[in-house]
């Protein structure tokens, strides 16, 4: 009886090692994009460096990247633009995150269709979301 116990302890604690060690802290780079179905009006966020967010080792996606969203979401509505669209995008490298940002943003130049207003970092930063197990209920803030 002590053997099983004692393989179902080793179990849990490799399960749980494991999960804690899918996720690595690094220095990465994002930037916003929102946009409304019911306006002609854009946003992007500069370039920003984020420190101690987590990516998975293996997949290379960010963790929860959609709570990144939320906070540009969150920032917009507060200043009367509801229910924007909201996209985080991130690079692990300065150029790379220049290089997609570039590129999108150059889809809403051409044209002239869209009004494209620019958040400075002074006035939106993205704050770091920490790895929170998920089995323990928490969310994640």
């Amino acid at each position: 009886m002590n053997i099983k116990r004692y393989l179902l302890c080793a179990i849990m604690l490799s399960v749980t090692m494991t999960i804690a060690a899918a996720y690595k802290a690094k220095t990465i780079y994002v930037y916003g994009f929102a946009a409304s179905f019911n306006d002609s009006t854009v946003y992007f966020t500069e370039v920003q460096q984020l420190d101690s967010a987590y990516i998975d080792s293996k997949t290379k996606f960010l963790y929860s990247r959609q709570s990144y969203s939320y906070q540009l979401r969150d920032y917009l509505a507060e200043r009367s633009f509801p229910n924007a669209t909201c996209v985080t995008f991130y690079a692990l490298t300065r150029k790379e995150a220049e290089k997609k940002y570039l590129a999108f943003r150059k889809r809403y130049l051409e044209g002239n269709n869209y009004t494209i207003k620019y958040l400075k970092e002074s006035e939106f930063k993205y704050i770091p979301i920490k790895v929170v197990e998920e089995n323990t209920g928490a969310h994640n803030k």
